[in-house]
């Protein structure tokens, strides 16, 4: 459009992308390590697998901690501050499960408290992933310009997916020719330091790009607001779109409820969804998936790349079609390819076929998560509430997602030993629900600011 920066636009979003990419690295970054954890701390102390998974997935419950607290710290400190929170504690996190005995315990002597204090850490990791989840988006969302925000917000997902990708690289680069016992006591340590690397260039970058336009609106600081504006989408549309701004930060209230309880729902189950189909059980498990229909651990491992580099061309087609097709649509595409590819691998796992068909339906199902559900909900909950509830609304929305992606992941090893044939068919009939959900419930938003919004939510209530 006219009068925009687009490199202006792209720098600082990519800045807060950072932030996704940081989320992707610390949710995977447990794969590579997860082994030598369990050899040290659980098997160290002679604990239970119920322990091993409690410790693998403690970074869940700060997710879910994180997204909760991010709508108080996203409207008292700003999203640009709440950002930085989040860049600390994933620098934290990194150093401290790294190196959990620092100050308090000797080095290479597993004791209870040590295992509480690497479990704090990976919390510590949570928290700024709960946190980023929901701010990044949300600043995206505010900053970017109606005709691409799609786009830009789906470069989040981008970033998401690519830093999942990166660490399962830099993970085979430090296990890469070294004997399992190095591993275990030194080479899963630097999986997880090598994350304030990331973290360090987020948090110093954050102090170069500014708040957004419409956070100063709420908090009465109009001509930085405006200034902001200008330099975004050129001084002709920037008093135009403040006053669009002013005039629904003066008309809303600040009741949660304030346009009815549809458009929290709607948030809830876009991210509820989004879990109930199984994308995360796909991403966490891919290794063990693979070697159980019986791929070689090589194998199995190349087989996890190659879905991740399908993730990240799926992502790119969605960036590039989100703002041109709509968000249903995408939706709706995807959530079809879903129910195709579990309901196929269900019918495999029930008549014990193990093959390149499974890895095919497999990635069937991935690409077509990636194209749509994956970033396109991120692009949804940034933008379909009205300004005045934002903050406390994605909230609900976040900690609603990372809660149900905790229920998914913990309940799928228990299913599996139950029947994995109905394992995958139940993730298949979460994707035909999904696709009714948005058939029915779920409004067009492509090309509509964040003010016009407010028209469209009425409407619905």
């Amino acid at each position: 459009m006219k009068g925009q920066n687009s490199l202006y636009i792209l720098a600082i979003t990519l800045v807060a992308t950072l932030g996704g990419l940081l989320f992707g690295y610390d949710t995977a970054v447990i794969s590579g390590a997860e082994k030598s954890v369990q050899a040290y701390l659980i098997n160290g102390l002679g604990l239970s697998s119920w322990a091993h998974g409690a410790t693998i997935s403690s970074a869940l419950i700060g997710c879910i901690i994180g997204g909760g607290l991010s709508g108080l710290l996203a409207k008292n400190l700003g999203r640009k501050k709440s950002l930085m929170v989040a860049a600390f504690l994933f620098f934290l996190s990194a150093l401290g499960s790294g190196q959990p005995e620092f100050l308090f315990f000797t080095k290479g002597e597993p004791t209870m408290g040590l295992l509480y204090m690497f479990n704090f850490y990976r919390v510590i990791g949570g928290i700024g992933v709960g946190l980023a989840s929901a701010v990044c988006p949300m600043y995206i969302g505010e900053i970017a310009p109606a005709d691409i925000r799609g786009r830009l917000v789906s470069i989040n997902q981008f970033a998401i997916i690519f830093g999942m990708l990166v660490v399962y690289f830099v993970n085979w680069g430090i296990a890469n020719g070294q004997s399992l016992e190095w591993i275990n006591t030194v080479g899963w340590r630097r999986m997880f330091t090598s994350e304030a690397i990331p973290a360090g260039i987020f948090g110093v970058l954050l102090f170069f790009v500014p708040e957004t336009p419409r956070y100063l609106a709420l908090n009465h600081q109009d001509e930085k607001a405006l200034s902001i504006l200008a330099r975004i989408n050129g001084k002709e549309m920037a008093q135009s779109i403040l006053n669009d701004i002013k005039s629904t930060v003066e008309k809303s209230s600040a009741k949660l409820f304030a346009y009815g309880k549809i458009v929290i729902i709607i948030g809830i189950l876009l991210s509820v969804f989004q879990q109930f189909v199984g994308i995360n059980v796909a991403l966490y498990y891919a290794p063990r998936i693979f070697e159980s229909m019986g791929a070689e651990k090589d194998a199995s491992m190349m087989q996890t790349v190659v879905m991740g580099l399908v993730n990240v061309i799926f992502t790119v087609v969605a960036i590039a079609t989100v703002d041109k097709w709509g968000r249903k649509p995408l939706l709706m595409v995807g959530s079809i390819g879903m129910a195709i590819g579990m309901f196929a691998i269900g019918t495999l796992a029930f008549m014990k076929v193990i093959g390149i068909s499974t890895l095919v339906f497999i990635i069937i199902y991935t690409a077509s998560f990636m194209m749509s559900w994956g970033p396109i909900t991120w692009v949804l909950i940034s933008e379909i509430f009205p300004n005045k509830i934002r903050g406390r609304a994605v909230a609900i929305a976040v900690a609603a997602q990372w809660a149900a992606n905790y229920f998914i992941s913990s309940t799928y090893p228990a299913m599996m030993e139950f029947s994995g044939g109905m394992t995958y068919c139940f993730y298949g009939l979460m994707s035909v629900l999904s696709f009714i959900f948005v058939w029915k419930m779920v409004p067009e938003t492509k090309g509509k600011t964040l003010e016009e919004m407010e028209d469209l939510i009425s409407s619905k209530k």
